[in-house]
């Protein structure tokens, strides 16, 4: 069981690090509803690190994640130039450790701790959600300075789509019923369709966070952003797919124990305000905006059912997948209105497509 091999892998991915600085102790500080796990080593000395340890998906894809990150983290200029969680290096390089013993494959990556400053309120204020929109805006548009300077990525989400299609064909039994498999075909069949229509592939490509759930982030009193750690569904791609969480950011739920991934955020008017904040400092789209329900679809069929089982434990795998089948996939085109944002951004539609491919 690799449960009982993390003390272990650490303690080598440390040694082959720096040798010469002997751990006292490591402390697992995992969030429980992940898969993933976050430690803090606290040395000899006295000194403390943060590591992370993975073994989803591509060791490559990993390493690969953690240098766009760190080239990201050192280009950002003020105010965001210490915005993110910093990878330790070696030989100038983000150190990653990968151990691949008794038919066990992990990596390991270390960061100095984040400074915290404050953690916003479970339900935003009006405030708040206007302050968030506009600082969200600046740091996307930061981003965008850097996309040229960037390493490059090798996941898209058309390869994300193309790998859940293989593994249906592979085999089916994996996702439940020959009728889900049938369903998860009919959503990844619309989603390539509709990013097509959208032209999606001429949308801007930036460095994307995806989980900006509030326990991932901290900002100053003045609701600025002062830190953002855990980057387990970071990727390269269009800024739209950062929207989703925003919503649930600003929802008038607010921040739940116990959570689902309803569609429901993305029509309140509270997501409409934030929009209308970040509209005025980075201008959106119209078809940026009907993106939005193809975000959607893209999260629910690749981040909780292709690989739901990966990022969340058992219990939440179960039920979020069991949610994606009863509520979210059925909601996708029925419950989500784009027009409706974009008439409220008075957004000027010069391609004036009103609608597009849904079924």
């Amino acid at each position: 069981m690799i449960e009982n091999k993390y003390a272990e892998i650490i303690q080598e991915a440390w040694e082959e690090y720096d040798a010469s600085k002997p751990i006292r102790k490591i402390e697992d500080i995992s969030a429980r509803v992940s898969t993933n796990h976050v430690f803090r080593i606290t040395f000899e000395d006295d000194d403390i690190i943060i590591a992370k340890l993975s073994y989803f998906g591509q060791y490559e894809h990993f390493k690969e994640d953690h240098r766009i990150i760190h080239s990201l983290s050192n280009n950002l200029l003020y105010p965001f130039e210490h915005l993110l969680a910093k990878s330790l290096l070696k030989n100038n390089r983000v150190y990653t450790y990968r151990y691949e013993k008794d038919g066990i494959d992990a990596w390991v990556v270390f960061y100095n701790p984040s400074r915290v400053m404050q953690r916003l309120p479970k339900r935003l204020e009006e405030h708040h959600i206007k302050k968030l929109g506009q600082q969200i805006g600046k740091f996307h548009k930061a981003c965008s300075r850097l996309r040229n300077v960037l390493p490059k990525s090798s996941k898209t989400l058309r390869t994300d789509i193309y790998t859940l299609m293989e593994q249906l064909e592979q085999d089916e039994t994996k996702f439940g019923s020959r009728m889900q498999a049938d369903y998860i075909r009919y959503h990844c069949e619309l989603f390539l369709k509709n990013r097509l229509k959208l032209n999606a592939g001429s949308f801007e490509t930036i460095p994307v966070f995806i989980d900006w759930n509030i326990g991932n982030f901290s900002v100053t009193n003045k609701t600025e952003l002062y830190s953002r750690w855990d980057f387990d569904w970071f990727r390269m791609s269009s800024r739209m797919m950062d929207f989703y969480f925003f919503s649930r950011v600003v929802s008038d739920g607010g921040d739940k124990t116990v959570f689902s991934y309803l569609i429901n955020p993305m029509t309140e008017e509270r997501f409409i305000l934030f929009l209308e904040e970040y509209h005025k400092v980075n201008p959106l789209t119209a078809d940026e905006i009907r993106f939005l329900r193809e975000v959607y679809r893209f999260f629910i069929l690749n981040y909780v059912i292709k690989d739901g089982n990966y990022f969340f434990s058992d219990h939440y795998a179960r039920k979020l997948q069991s949610e994606a089948f009863e509520l979210y996939l059925p909601s996708v085109d029925r419950d989500f209105d784009p027009e409706k944002i974009i008439d409220a951004l008075k957004i000027k539609d010069t391609n004036k497509i009103k609608s597009y491919v849904t079924r």
